[in-house]
């Protein structure tokens, strides 16, 4: 049986964010096809999470040198390790992001929901002082839905902040097993080309989450 996390950072309702449609989708087919694992979800907005803080960057400081904590920064610290542990304990996770128009894709709840960057426990320094990540058995899928064409090759490109944001994340705490699907365009293509493009990758989605 694995831990799988479930990280969801859009409050709309479905019938209004293709983002979340594709979110409960791969949920959906992923505890279809593997009922034996443990799954759970955590929704970044209803945790309504505080800032990533000085007493939260004070308090693991201080916690990772043996310095004694303010009453302060041991409730920050706290809130951190809760979050931080649940994500190392679980085997495999999946990240929902949702872009809106590159200017605010990425929203204040998903960094501080991800104040994982921690020496020692997501990488570490080497003796030449390069940063090397330690969580390279973890499987990650990201899911992402974007109003326009973001894609690698278009105009655009440049301006995707949302899964590049967190693939670097990812990357530098190591992970290598990291599988991304992306639905795009069904606002700036809302015809019935786009429709077909949009099932198709829905079809794509269900088969990733039942082989992941």
């Amino acid at each position: 049986m694995a831990k799988v996390l479930f990280i969801k950072a859009n409050s709309r309702p479905a019938e209004q964010a293709v983002s979340v449609k594709l979110y409960q989708a791969f949920l959906d087919s992923y505890k279809k096809s593997h009922p034996e694992d443990q799954t759970t979800e955590l929704d970044l907005l209803k945790e309504n999470l505080p800032y990533y803080d000085t007493d939260m960057i004070n308090g693991m400081f201080k916690l990772a040198k043996g310095m004694e904590l303010t009453d302060a920064e041991k409730e920050a610290a706290g809130l951190v390790q809760k979050y931080l542990d649940q994500f190392l304990a679980s085997r495999q996770s999946r990240f929902r992001i949702s872009a809106l128009e590159f200017q605010r894709s990425i929203r204040a709840s998903h960094i501080s929901g991800l104040p994982f960057t921690q020496a020692g426990k997501t990488f570490k320094y080497t003796a030449g002082s390069r940063p090397v990540g330690l969580i390279h058995d973890k499987k990650v899928a990201l899911l992402n839905a974007r109003g326009g064409i973001y894609s690698e090759g278009t105009p655009a490109q440049s301006k995707e902040m949302s899964v590049n944001y967190v693939q670097n994340i990812l990357n530098f705490w190591g992970v290598e097993d990291m599988t991304t699907i992306i639905v795009e365009g069904h606002n700036q293509f809302p015809g019935p080309g786009g429709a077909n493009h949009r099932r198709g990758n829905t079809k794509k989605l269900k088969t990733a989450a039942v082989n992941f």
